[in-house]
């Protein structure tokens, strides 16, 4: 793959991300407005997208098998788990709480949502890395070529 290519599939990738970004800032703001129904089925329908969106991470890391590859499907799985944690956690005490409880376990929920929010913001460095570094070898390995 040219670096050309690469930095236009990088760009594609950062840009669908972005996308979604907006998408989760915005919903967060109209949900202030909306009823318990309309917010129970935004988080189910969102739940059900972060499932399918992490199935297919898994599947894709899977095929792939460099070491980068491994290290980031244990980190999908670790992230999968915790998620998996955390929704049990919520699903089960959401029925059976009384005003403290469930006072109590909105600040956790909130303090949950922060950490995947920051937990995205390094990954989003990460990537940012990762792209430069990719050009970086690409640049490298075209010089390389070049000189021979």
């Amino acid at each position: 793959m040219s670096l050309s290519e690469q930095l236009d599939k990088a760009s594609a990738q950062l840009n669908r991300l972005s996308v979604r970004a907006s998408a989760a800032e915005t919903d967060a703001k109209d949900l202030k407005a909306k009823n318990k129904a309309a917010l129970e089925q935004k988080v189910d329908d969102t739940k059900a997208a972060a499932k399918q969106t992490s199935d297919d991470l898994k599947t894709s890391v899977k095929e792939s098998q460099d070491e980068m590859a491994h290290w980031w499907s244990q980190v999908q799985s670790d992230w999968k788990s915790h998620v998996a944690k955390v929704r049990k956690h919520a699903d089960k005490t959401r029925a059976h709480m009384k005003a403290d409880e469930a006072e109590m376990q909105a600040e956790i929920a909130e303090d949950n949502a922060a950490d995947a929010v920051d937990f995205v913001y390094a990954a989003i460095e990460e990537a940012e890395y990762q792209v430069l570094n990719a050009a970086m070898a690409r640049t490298e390995a075209e010089e390389a070529k070049a000189a021979n």
